[in-house]
């Protein structure tokens, strides 16, 4: 029997809109904090071994930081995930020019993406249902976009995440999940080890823009298709990893077919034996070691340290407005987006 979702004040923004925090709590101890700002997942605990819960996602304790400092802890990232290059698409003949907030480029729907924005929250049985409304030409892109994220943390310990959009002009749409894990719950995530079923992944330019190729991860450090620590390869000499500093690439999913809901990958921490899995019907999940994290974010527990998370962003390519090679991500009127993943947390002895 699922408990009721709980709920919390959470601070509340400029225009005196109040953010609330929902609490989804499993039969196993299992407990998401999730609020109505950006959807943020604020904290996830989850038991060890022998039963000792920890907080296992990167956050804050308070409203502010998400607002101003945040690296896209926890949040849910639209209209586009990941990178399209100088900001710039066309579709349908026209050309479509967008914030570049990363560089020369344009990363996870500009300056004030979904994950910027109060979502309409609603409790639905044992689920958390959020709904944002993207008007048409919000932070440069076409039509409106009606878009609703439900959260469920089942007794079979999964944090199931679906979306669900529809549009009334062709747009892209890419969107995801954007949690930094810490299995062990603090110090740095080189020990945890990785599988990923994927015999490629996107290879990227300087700027971490696609190049087009779809690379084979066989006799490079990106061979995660057996499990090893992070870690083990992640100071090798490779240009892949000079461009990322690190990992901070789409893996190619190995899939029977598309949208099939197929296990991405597999982390396990050795010490507290905390295993996560992840399911999606996604087409490929960004990998990304916490590179750029560098001790100046003051966190729940102290300060985020170099590599102390790590991200499993099921999504679309980078890029893929620009890549015609790259699956579809363009949303027409008439269309549903639709897309599942699961977090599947358990323990190994």
């Amino acid at each position: 029997m699922q408990p009721d979702i709980t709920q919390a004040p959470f601070g509340q923004l400029p225009d005196g809109s109040a953010i609330t925090q929902f609490t989804l709590a499993n039969a196993n101890g299992l407990v998401a904090k999730i609020i109505d700002f950006g959807g943020v997942i604020t904290e996830l605990h989850a038991p060890d071994r022998d039963g000792r819960p920890a907080d296992v996602v990167l956050g804050f304790g308070t409203l502010e930081p998400y607002r101003s400092d945040s690296p896209y802890f926890g949040a849910l990232i639209g209209r586009y995930g990941n990178r399209i290059a100088k900001g710039r698409f066309t579709l349908d003949g026209q050309d479509f020019q967008l914030p570049t907030n990363n560089g020369n480029n344009h990363l996870h729907g500009g300056d004030r993406g979904f994950d910027k924005v109060k979502w309409d929250a609603a409790i639905e049985g044992d689920s958390l249902r959020l709904s944002y409304r993207s008007r048409d030409g919000e932070q440069g892109y076409p039509g409106n976009l009606d878009a609703t994220v439900t959260y469920t943390l089942t007794d079979d310990d999964e944090l199931v995440v679906r979306f669900h959009a529809v549009c009334d002009r062709a747009t892209p749409v890419n969107l995801t999940q954007h949690s930094y894990f810490n299995l062990a719950g603090g110090g740095d995530i080189l020990g945890h080890v990785l599988q990923i079923d994927a015999d490629a992944f996107v290879a990227i330019d300087a700027e971490s823009i696609p190049t087009g190729e779809l690379a084979p991860v066989a006799g490079t450090p990106f061979d995660f298709r057996s499990p090893r620590p992070i870690g083990s390869r992640i100071g090798e000499a490779d240009e892949q990893l000079r461009n990322g500093q690190g990992y901070d690439h789409n893996f190619v999913l190995n899939k029977p077919a598309a949208q099939a809901m197929t296990r991405a990958a597999r982390v396990v921490d050795p010490g507290s034996g905390r295993v996560l899995e992840l399911f999606t019907e996604e087409p490929g999940v960004q990998f990304y070691s916490g590179n750029f994290l560098d001790g100046t974010l003051q966190g729940k527990d102290g300060p985020y340290r170099h590599r102390s998370g790590f991200c499993l962003e099921p999504q679309h390519f980078p890029d893929s407005p620009n890549q015609p090679a790259f699956p579809n991500v363009i949303l027409r009127p008439g269309e549903q987006y639709r897309t599942e993943s699961r977090f599947r947390f358990s323990v190994e002895p």
